[in-house]
């Protein structure tokens, strides 16, 4: 899979290039029009792209000490079992 994904103005689309997917292959037929799927992507860069439901606003005022979201951050909720069955693709390495 090579899609690309400009998230801000710092960002160039090379620097978010999508090469894989992380665990099974879901049904987009059980997508209510593309929306309400989460997923795990590993990036060209190495880092990780999520899709989940924005939890910014209700997360913030919860999150640790010594944490932080900046303004060009979102917190995102991924359900348990997108993560779970993505495990055995993340690698385990730097």
């Amino acid at each position: 899979m090579l899609a690309t994904v400009t998230t801000n103005s710092n960002s160039s689309p090379h620097d978010v290039m999508i090469l894989r997917k992380l665990g099974p292959v879901s049904d987009a037929a059980l997508c209510a029009g593309g929306h309400g799927c989460p997923d795990i992507f590993e990036l060209k860069t190495g880092d990780f792209a999520v899709i989940g439901t924005d939890i910014t606003s209700v997360a913030l005022p919860w999150l640790p000490f010594g944490s932080g979201c900046g303004s060009s951050e979102r917190i995102v909720s991924v359900p348990r079992k997108t993560l779970v069955l993505a495990r055995g693709d993340i690698p385990k390495a730097l």
